[in-house]
């Protein structure tokens, strides 16, 4: 039966019995049958020597004795168990612990997700990491905004671009708002990866190069907007509206998939002879 709520050191304890007792003695090169065993799969101990703690650990792990073991000891114990990638990130979840491995940013989008930005077209599409880094594009994406391709790796960067390059500067209609917004979601990102020092670095970057940057970050605003509306001034299209929407891919929480449709009309005849150019 299931409770309204999860009591989070009992499912703990559940959770390590069920994952020690699947698994099998031989594939770990210990004897099956030394002597009869009472229940399927490893023993505490054996658990406990592969994690490198004490069986009492394990013991009182197992029976739900208020523990709360450490971001390392659930480490070792995802180890030592054989977790898959989803039942390891339960178990740091159940434990109240962050994975160490959790800020290792993707810097290049999976093929899969590749496939599907370019598979959105004629919708401009993009995605990004938290950082704002520019992963994958489309070519309504590259013609409407900026051919990113032609931009060295260090400037693929939605923020430095809207801050530092003369062009998209320029393009959006009310640009303080977009710098705004874009400014409150880096600061939320920027506490939920403390240990993301290239993250740190551009902001610090940021504030020491931009004025309007920097006051807006002492601000202390913070948002994740995830869907909204821009204005933007096309060198050849002119004025352009776009509705966006972001969407976050399951297995990569972490990124931002982001898809423009034209707001009106007007815009729509536009983005339709962008694609014809």
């Amino acid at each position: 039966m299931v409770s309204g709520t999860v009591d989070v050191t009992q499912e703990l304890a559940a959770f390590l019995r069920t994952r020690r007792e699947r698994l099998d003695p031989s594939d770990f090169g210990l004897p099956s049958r030394r002597r009869a065993r009472r229940t399927p799969g490893l023993r505490r101990e054996e658990v406990a020597e592969l994690a490198g703690v004490s069986t009492d650990y394990i013991v009182r792990l197992e029976q739900a004795r208020g523990l709360r073991p450490s971001a390392d000891v659930v480490e070792a114990l995802a180890r030592a168990l054989r977790l898959a990638p989803d039942e390891r990130a339960y178990l740091f979840g159940l434990a109240r612990q962050r994975p160490r491995d959790a800020d290792k940013l993707a810097t290049t989008a999976a093929p899969s997700l590749v496939r599907l930005v370019a598979g959105l077209s004629p919708l401009p599409a993009m995605l990004m990491n938290h950082r704002y880094d520019i992963l994958a594009w489309n070519g309504e994406m590259a013609r409407l905004l900026l051919d990113f391709g032609t931009l060295p790796p260090s400037q693929r960067n939605a923020m430095w671009l809207c801050l530092m390059h003369p062009g998209v500067r320029e393009l959006y209609a009310d640009r303080e708002r977009v710098v705004r917004e874009g400014v409150a979601h880096l600061r939320a990102a920027w506490a939920a990866h403390p240990e993301d020092q290239a993250l740190s670095d551009l902001i610090a970057e940021f504030i020491t190069r931009d004025e309007e940057f920097a006051r807006l970050w002492g601000e202390r605003d913070v948002k994740v907007n995830a869907r909204g509306r821009k204005v933007l001034r096309h060198p050849e299209l002119g004025k352009v509206t776009v509705d966006f929407e972001t969407l976050t891919p399951l297995q990569d929480p972490d990124q931002l998939l982001v898809i423009y449709r034209a707001a009106d009309e007007e815009s729509r005849s536009a983005l339709d002879g962008l694609r014809t150019r």
